[in-house]
């Protein structure tokens, strides 16, 4: 048995519209970059997202009611996430890109300090825990 596919595409070969002879269908809008901005189906499900200039989503919602957005740093390290059920999470970095703080919204925090080698020298976290490294 053959299967009727009808497709719609955008000037970049990216499928704007396809639907099954089932009567399934999707929509998808995309931006300049070629990431999906908007996606519905016949099911009633729907998303829509936002990319900052790196492509690195800073911006979701679902037909659900889920919601999450992010911030990243101008190196592209993610320094902040927040969603829809009120959980969120920050990031701090030093100057070579390597994780130095993290909190949530469960109050759990972690530090770390490196050597100017890069090497984790120093661990400490909410719960008391403390490592000093020796290398």
């Amino acid at each position: 048995m053959s299967e009727i596919i009808k497709r719609d595409y955008d000037a970049n070969g990216n499928i704007t519209y396809s639907e099954k002879s089932n009567g399934n269908w999707f929509e998808r809008e995309f931006d300049s970059d070629g990431n999906v901005i908007y996606f519905e189906n016949s099911h009633g499900r729907w998303y829509k997202q936002e990319f900052d200039t790196n492509g690195n989503e800073i911006y979701h919602e679902n037909s659900t009611g889920y919601w999450r957005k992010c911030e990243y740093d101008t190196n592209g390290n993610q320094i902040y996430f927040e969603n829809s059920d009120g959980f969120f999470e920050k990031y701090e970095y030093d100057a070579r890109g390597k994780e130095i703080y993290f909190e949530d919204s469960y109050g759990f925090w972690s530090k770390r300090d490196f050597d100017s080698n890069g090497n984790q020298i120093y661990y400490e976290n909410s719960k008391g825990e403390q490592i000093h490294y020796i290398i």
